[in-house]
C-alpha cells in the first residue's frame, strides 16, 4: 500500500535467466502484488519466476502470520504465455490481472534487472497526488542521467521520440522506449487496451491511444543503467515496423482530432502543409524534366516556393497541436534524482 493506494508492479520478462528473480526481490516493500509474466521464454526464466514466488509468497505469508493477519492472495503471481507474444502482450497480461485484483496503480519494470527499484515512488506520487494519469521514465532530458548509453543509442532514442511526439501528440515526453512506467487503474479501464499494440511498439502505440483520451502523461527523470544482458530487437524488422505503426497513428490521430475544436487548426495545417509539400515536390520534379530540355526554370521556382510554403504550414501545424495538448503534459515536481552508488544491474 502507497499513499492510501493499492499498487501493483508487472515484470515482464522473455529470456531473462539470471535477471528476473532479481528484479522481483527487490521491488519496494508497499507494493502490494507482483505479476511476472514469462512471454514465452526458452531459458530458465519460468523456473526462475516460480522459485523466486514460492520463496517471496511463503516468506510473505509467514511475516503476515506473525504479525496476526493474513495475506489477501498471493503476492507474487506467476503468470506465462505458451508462446512468444511480444513485450506489450506481457504488459498487457500483467495490467488486465491487477485490474482484476482492483490495484489502484500499476508500475511496469522489466526483467532485466535495469529499472532502479527506489525510485520507484518517483513514478508512483504523480498519479496517486491526482497530478498525472500516466509516468514514464526519463533517461536524456539532462545530461547527467544519460551515463554509459552509447552516441548511436542515444542519437537513435532522440530521433525516435521526435516522431513518437508527432504520433503521438504529447510533444513534451522523451525517452519514448523507456519501459519503466506506471499507470492509473482507472485509465486502464477507459482505453480499449485490447486494441494496444502487443510488440516493442507497445509504448508508442499507448501513448497514442492515451492522448485520444485525454489521460495526462509525466515524464520522470532517473539515470542509464545497463548490465550484461542482450538486447532482443532485430532492427531490420523492427524500425519498418515500428515506422508504419507511428504513421497509422498519426492519421488515426488526426482523423479523431478532427472533430475536436481544440486541434481543428493544427489538423487544417497538417493536412494543407501535406498537400502543398507534396504538390511542390511534384511540380520540383516535372519541371526539372522539362527544364533539362527547354533550359526553363520558372517551374522549377513555382514548385520550390509551394514546398517551402508547405513545409512552413506542417511546422505550423505542429506548433498547434503543441499548444492544444499543453493540459495533457505534467511537468516533474519531485526531488533530484541522484544516482545510487548500491544499484547495479550486473
Amino acid at each position: 500500500m502507497y499513499n492510501g493506494n493499492r499498487i501493483a508492479v508487472v515484470v515482464p520478462a522473455y529470456n531473462e535467466e539470471g535477471f528476473v528473480g532479481r528484479t522481483i526481490e527487490t521491488t519496494p516493500s508497499f507494493v502490494d502484488r507482483v505479476y511476472a509474466v514469462d512471454d514465452g521464454s526458452t531459458d530458465g526464466t519460468w523456473d526462475e519466476i516460480r522459485r523466486t514466488a514460492r520463496r517471496l509468497n511463503a516468506d510473505k505469508e509467514k511475516a503476515m502470520v506473525a504479525d496476526g493477519g493474513h495475506r489477501d492472495g498471493e503476492f507474487v503471481v506467476p503468470l506465462r504465455h505458451e508462446t512468444n507474444r511480444g513485450v506489450g502482450a506481457s504488459v498487457k497480461t500483467g495490467y488486465r490481472a491487477a485490474m482484476e485484483d482492483e490495484m489502484d496503480v500499476v508500475a511496469v519494470m522489466n526483467g532485466d534487472a535495469q529499472m532502479d527499484p527506489s525510485i520507484l515512488h518517483r513514478f508512483l506520487d504523480p498519479i496517486v497526488e491526482g497530478r498525472a494519469d500516466y509516468a514514464k521514465g526519463d533517461r536524456i532530458s539532462r545530461r547527467e542521467n544519460v551515463g554509459e548509453m552509447s552516441r548511436w543509442r542515444l542519437f537513435g532514442n532522440h530521433l525516435l521520440t521526435s516522431l513518437t511526439n508527432l504520433s503521438s501528440g504529447y510533444w513534451r515526453t522523451v525517452d519514448s522506449q523507456n519501459g519503466y512506467t506506471a499507470i492509473s487503474v482507472d485509465a486502464l479501464r477507459e482505453i480499449p487496451l485490447e486494441d494496444v499494440y502487443d510488440e516493442y511498439g507497445f509504448l508508442n502505440d499507448l501513448l497514442t491511444t492515451l492522448n485520444l483520451h485525454d489521460f495526462r502523461v509525466v515524464n520522470v527523470p532517473h539515470r542509464a543503467v545497463y548490465g550484461d544482458e542482450e538486447s532482443g530487437i532485430v532492427y531490420r524488422e523492427f524500425v519498418p515496423r515500428l515506422s508504419g505503426l507511428l504513421l497509422r497513428n498519426f492519421l488515426r490521430r488526426l482523423a479523431a482530432r478532427s472533430r475536436d475544436a481544440r486541434y481543428v487548426p493544427a489538423v487544417l495545417a497538417y493536412c494543407l502543409g501535406v498537400v502543398a509539400t507534396c504538390f511542390g515536390a511534384g511540380s520540383v520534379l516535372r519541371a526539372a524534366e522539362r527544364g533539362v530540355r527547354r533550359r526553363d526554370s520558372s517551374g522549377l521556382l513555382r514548385g520550390v516556393v509551394t514546398g517551402v510554403c508547405g513545409a512552413v504550414l506542417f511546422v505550423l501545424g505542429c506548433r498547434l497541436d503543441a499548444r492544444a495538448a499543453e493540459p495533457l503534459e505534467t511537468e516533474y515536481a519531485g526531488e533530484r534524482f541522484e544516482a545510487r552508488d548500491d544499484f547495479d544491474s550486473e
